[in-house]
């Protein structure tokens, strides 16, 4: 639910979704697929290449990568490493296993290469050599996978992210009892996104020799604290100071209820002399993390929301001087979130990505007269962004293209794809057109919007049209690569795509993306009806085979918008859609969300903003349902359970309307499995062109 989750979730499981090393002969590698008449399909979808985590090299002439293949058939994928020169060439694959490497790391004499793989023992830091060979385990943790890790600057630590077991007060409970599966909770907190809380990250700092690590020392021990913060906190959450005598961690110190109730996490700094530990954001309410010190140790930069309980708040940039403790609000003019901070060499100013108006481009913020500059400008986002010698490498991606690397120039914004990991597929495939369309909202402000049309597109002719929702609620609909919501795959199949960024979305200002709190069934809702309508006077839109479609909030979307469409559309599609507000309020995990955005408790009913929230439930307007339906849910949707989707395509089907139920037992908020991820697009695809598509009759 909120910017980059998906991106960032593609690199953080790849530890989870590891298995031990079975044979040569189960590597995955590139697959080969033929592209017919350039038509992108689920099947092409799923055979392009990910780019993940990206390490320039400490003398910067060098980037390491991973990038994950898929093979459909054996419905597994694997990360391997890669490394190239900072200018694209001499590009190697250092890696070649049945497992999955990640966490890519240059020693800090540039000698070695660390990185984490899981094998029979589970999931241990490795070093290589530059050419990919001598390849040993450097780590032995006996108890729980290393999730992440990172050398101290001086290479004589490191510092790595271990789950460790969380103590079963009850355990007198089950004396005798091996084979019971009952679980015994007594507060909130114990479950979240995907997973039952059985065990917290932690982080942890040994000794190391340059052969193997020693010493270990939990830095929050005898604690239940997570650091990093599930589930999309990683290694950016902690570093070492450039010194390497201390170590700054993101925490939120909170078990149980008081977790599920706040986002107040702080940014603490642990001295690895004295083994103390001191708050620098102590009375800062909101998130803080995500902190970066400049190269002299004399200042720390992180990401900062102002309030708790609001995980959509603005993402300001914050400054430290270490030496005076003295915080300085860089952003508080600069009314557009702040993320991936890096230092410039000289340490007078910082780069960071940050969304304007669906596009997301690197920033740089001089700190000397606090001043910012838009670097790179074009119809892209911009998805991280590192320094390598007088280039910026950044990670980018498009409605067009998947996630690749790219060098930048930082004075003039030039830039070069370096990585290529697509290029020839890329070639292989017809795209859509892309257009930024802005209407006027019923309030009289502007909306934007973004129209992909069919490759080949003829505008003498009519086409469906599908409009997007967009889930979040608070996460732009920028120029995202999806390997589900992937709104080429959808033109592909003969379809216009109108998707607005109606109000409640980050990128075009703090007031039109709170306004959608509490606020559910309002403008948000009128904002896609303007978009669609006013899509509909074009002479190429088929106003008459409309569709609507969306996850997550989206869901909730499609489901509000089949009680009030007035016959707009002949068709929905909902995938981990909130269907009824009470009982969301009650089944989520998160209730910092729930109080937030909905504005408190249905039983509260004084409270006028959650009374409106409520009122405005999806499942009070089934009577006006008259429209088919196909709903999506998956069993490990923490978020959104799955009773939801099943009560929604029930109440379908006592209604009398037509009605499609596709349930995953093995996923969760998102799908991520490769035969799952196929068969969510065809059934997507069939239930569209059912509805939407006219029947050519034999003759």
């Amino acid at each position: 639910m909120k910017k980059y989750l998906f991106f960032a979730l593609a690199i953080t499981i790849i530890f989870v979704s590891c298995k031990p090393r079975p044979t040569k002969d189960d590597v995955v590698g590139k697959p080969q697929i033929e592209v017919k008449d350039g038509k992108l399909t689920p099947e092409v979808l799923w055979a392009f290449g990910r780019v993940g985590e990206v390490s320039v090299s400490p003398n910067e002439d060098k980037v390491l990568f991973t990038v994950k293949y898929f093979d459909v058939k054996e419905n597994k994928g694997n990360s391997e490493i890669y490394s190239m020169n900072i200018d694209g060439s001499d590009l190697k694959q250092l890696t070649k296993t049945s497992g999955s490497e990640w966490n890519p790391l240059w020693s800090p004499d540039g000698k070695k290469i660390g990185f984490c793989y899981a094998d029979n023992e589970g999931a241990q830091i490795y070093e290589m050599n530059l050419e990919g060979k001598e390849r040993k385990k450097i780590s032995n943790v006996k108890e729980g996978d290393i999730e992440g890790f990172s050398y101290s600057p001086d290479g004589k630590k490191i510092l790595y992210i271990r789950a460790i077991a969380k103590k079963d007060k009850y355990a007198y409970l089950k004396e005798g009892l091996d084979k019971t599966t009952g679980r015994i909770n007594d507060d909130l907190a114990y479950r979240h996104w995907d997973n039952w809380v059985d065990n917290i990250p932690q982080p942890f700092v040994a000794d190391f020799d340059g052969k193997e690590l020693k010493n270990p020392i939990n830095l929050l021990e005898n604690t239940e604290f997570e650091s990093p913060m599930r589930p999309w906190g990683g290694m950016e959450q902690l570093t070492f100071s450039p010194d390497s005598k201390k170590i700054v961690y993101t925490c939120r110190k909170k078990v149980g209820k008081e977790y599920a109730y706040s986002t107040n996490s702080d940014i603490y700094l642990y001295d690895l002399t004295t083994k103390r530990t001191v708050n620098l954001t102590e009375g800062m309410m909101g998130y803080d993390q995500n902190p970066v010190f400049s190269s002299d140790g004399k200042l720390l930069a992180w990401e900062s929301m102002e309030r708790d309980g609001y995980e959509a708040d603005k993402i300001r940039l914050m400054v430290m001087d270490l030496t005076t403790r003295v915080i300085k609000d860089y952003s508080k003019d600069f009314d557009q979130n702040s993320n991936g901070l890096t230092f410039s060499k000289d340490n007078k100013s910082i780069y960071f990505i940050s969304d304007y108006q669906g596009k997301d481009d690197i920033y740089k913020l001089t700190l000397a007269d606090n001043s910012f500059k838009k670097i790179t400008n074009g119809i892209h986002d911009y998805t991280s962004v590192m320094i390598a010698k007088d280039k910026l490498i950044g990670t980018k991606m498009s409605m067009s293209q998947p996630v690749e690397i790219y060098s930048v120039n930082p004075t003039n914004g030039a830039e070069t794809n370096i990585s290529n990991v697509n290029k020839d597929l890329l070639a292989k495939v017809k795209m859509g057109k892309i257009e930024e369309r802005w209407f006027k909202a019923t309030d009289g402000k502007d909306l934007h919007s973004w129209v992909i049309f069919p490759p080949n597109f003829d505008s003498t002719k009519k086409y469906p049209t599908i409009l997007y929702c967009e889930g979040g609620p608070q996460s732009t609909v920028s120029q995202f690569w999806s390997y589900r919501w992937n709104f080429q795959i959808m033109a592909a199949h003969g379809y216009i795509i109108v998707a607005p960024n109606r109000r409640g979305l980050p990128g075009f200002g703090q007031e039109w993306n709170e306004q959608i709190s509490g606020d559910y069934g309002g403008q948000c809702m009128k904002d896609y009806l303007t978009a669609i309508d006013e899509m509909s006077k074009e002479s190429y839109v088929d106003k008459d085979r409309l569709g609507a479609v969306g996850a997550s909030f989206g869901g909730y979307s499609v489901y509000w918008l089949a009680g009030h469409h007035n016959k707009r559309f002949k068709c929905f599609i909902a995938h981990n859609g909130m269907f009824n507000l009470e009982q969301q309020y009650l089944e989520t995990e998160e209730m910092w969300f729930v109080n937030w955005d909905l504005g408190g408790p249905y039983w509260d009913k004084n409270n006028k903003t959650a009374q409106k929230s409520f009122a405005n439930s999806p499942h009070k307007f089934v009577d006006k349902w008259d429209t088919p339906l196909m709903v999506v849910h998956s069993e490990f949707d923490y978020r959104i359970v799955a009773s939801q989707g099943m009560a929604a395509y029930n109440a379908a089907l006592n209604r009398g309307i037509p009605a499609r139920y596709l349930y995953f037992p093995d996923e969760s908020h998102w799908v991520l499995k490769p035969q799952n991820g196929i068969l969510w697009q065809r059934n997507f695809f069939d239930w569209l062109d059912k509805w939407l598509k006219p029947v050519t009759k034999a003759n």
